[in-house]
């Protein structure tokens, strides 16, 4: 009998193990759960999940309590997108192998399925070899370990989540919130992963990255922010904007407001703004017809060709393709 039961659905395999943390299993089921056609309640469901183990069954949580669940490792087999879980049991692994019985039950796996992490299930990813040569990240108290076992994937402490196209990790349990819905944004658009974020009345991008969590020593006295520095730059994305143009919005000094920037944010505040500047271009080639000239000067990117050197090394498409992915290939010709 076939575990997912509705074809034409994007079909997930959520992978637990002994130990788990429920809320990144309700995150997962929660998020893709919500995502429908057309950016409504109204619409036909999008993503079909099904939860795994080794074997169905009870798994035990880090709570006083146990999850039964209703399949085992075949639904691997079936799924379009696997995305594994963490354990408690990640936190004290000393070794990089990947156990016989995971190693069969990743076998099942087919070529090309889209394979990704929440929070320290990315040392599952690595012991299999999937995140050899790409980035990825896990949550940040563990990113030395993770570095000394898989010196042969590129570890970046700072982020929330990696994308490496069919491969994708993410930082701290709650990043799988961020993960869920960059891959919802990305295989349906900015109005459909809104949508989500509204109903389920989180963030539809979260600024910067896991840096600004680590804990620093507290100053002794209330210590500026750049709030209102990152507030105004999102009211004026369509002109030009310098890094002392928003230090004097803080009535701070330009070394000052970088470090309190980066320490807030986790990110520069021109990489930050330059993230902005491709969500709002983002959410432009979706819901107007605007040629990619006008996207560029309405997001300040200024010219077409730099909107095009932005958008694809932040997403890895050009403007045009994306406009087609997300609305066909009927809309204005565009030199994109």
């Amino acid at each position: 009998m076939p575990v997912f039961c509705h074809p034409g659905r994007h079909r997930i395999a959520l992978f637990v193990r002994q130990a788990l943390l429920p809320i990144e299993l309700g995150i997962v089921h929660q998020l893709f759960g919500q995502a429908r056609s057309g950016g409504s309640v109204d619409g036909e469901p999008l993503y079909e999940v099904a939860t795994c183990a080794l074997r169905a069954g009870d798994i035990r949580t880090d709570g006083d309590f146990t999850v039964r669940v209703p399949h085992g490792q075949e639904a691997l087999a079936e799924a379009d997108t696997v995305i594994v879980l963490s354990s408690y049991e990640d936190y004290v692994q000393d070794a990089p192998g990947l156990a016989a019985p995971l190693a069969e039950a990743f076998a099942r796996i087919r070529p090309g399925t889209r394979m990704a992490s929440i929070c320290t299930g990315a040392f599952v990813l690595a012991s299999a070899g999937i995140l050899d040569g790409h980035p990825a990240t896990t949550h940040w108290r563990y990113t030395d370990l993770f570095s000394r076992l898989f010196p042969q994937v590129d570890v970046d402490p700072d982020v929330l989540y990696t994308d490496a196209g069919n491969v994708l990790t993410s930082a701290g349990c709650a990043s799988g919130i961020d993960l869920c819905l960059h891959m919802i944004r990305s295989d349906h658009g900015t109005a459909v992963a809104g949508d989500v974020a509204r109903r389920t009345v989180v963030p539809p991008y979260r600024e910067g990255g896991q840096a600004q969590y680590i804990r620093h020593p507290v100053p002794a006295h209330a210590a500026p922010t750049t709030s209102a520095a990152r507030e105004w730059a999102l009211r004026h994305l369509h002109e030009p904007i310098t890094l002392g143009q928003m230090a004097a919005r803080e009535a701070m000094s330009v070394r000052n407001f970088n470090r309190r920037f980066r320490d807030e944010v986790g990110t520069t505040p021109m990489s930050w703004l330059t993230r902005q500047r491709v969500e709002l271009a983002r959410e432009l080639l979706e819901e107007t017809d605007l040629p990619v000239d006008q996207v560029a000067v309405r997001t300040g990117l200024g010219t077409a060709a730099n909107l095009r050197q932005h958008f694809h090394a932040a997403l890895g498409t050009s403007p045009s393709a994306y406009r087609i992915t997300f609305r066909g290939p009927a809309g204005p010709a565009s030199a994109a």
